[in-house]
């Protein structure tokens, strides 16, 4: 797989016939391992031990209701409690990280409105903080720690 613009984190990978399995500690399954999902674990990885995320405040293929048509969140982190706090949109390594892109994850969040997003591609993250009073993002370079996003919100 791909390195990525993140900290080194080992996993739990196997082989099943021709494809990988990588195991997500957040759905407590194996996972087929595609670049998206690589992506989604290493970040979950960072989410907790880096950023202080407790693990049982994280959801993986969160399923929400959107005009009717039900779309799935790839993680939402949720506060203390467990409203959810951020919505977290994964791509590829190779996919690059668009208006489009960003335009999905701000879709997600007219139901949830949460007030963080935040879309990786695992070599470029784009966080931002939402303000809805004057309907504008508040994009900051670094990802904020768990405790942070609980005082800033």
């Amino acid at each position: 797989m791909v390195v990525l613009n993140l900290p080194t984190y080992s996993f739990k990978i196997k082989s099943v016939g021709a494809k990988q399995q990588i195991f997500d500690r957040i759905r407590r399954r194996y996972v087929t391992l595609t670049p998206e999902e690589w992506v989604r674990q290493n970040m979950i990885a960072h989410l907790i031990e880096a950023l202080e995320v407790p693990q049982t405040r994280l959801s993986n293929e969160t399923t929400i209701t959107y005009n009717g048509l039900a779309k799935r969140c790839d993680t939402v982190v949720y506060d203390e409690h467990y409203k959810p706090l951020m919505i977290v949109e994964y791509k590829a390594p190779h996919v690059e990280l668009t208006q489009a892109v960003f335009d999905q994850i701000a879709v997600y969040n007219l139901n949830l409105q949460v007030p963080y997003l935040l879309v990786s591609n695992g070599l470029t993250h784009i966080f931002c903080k939402v303000d809805i009073a004057n309907k504008r993002y508040l994009f900051n370079p670094d990802i904020l720690s768990y405790p942070n996003l609980l005082i800033t919100r």
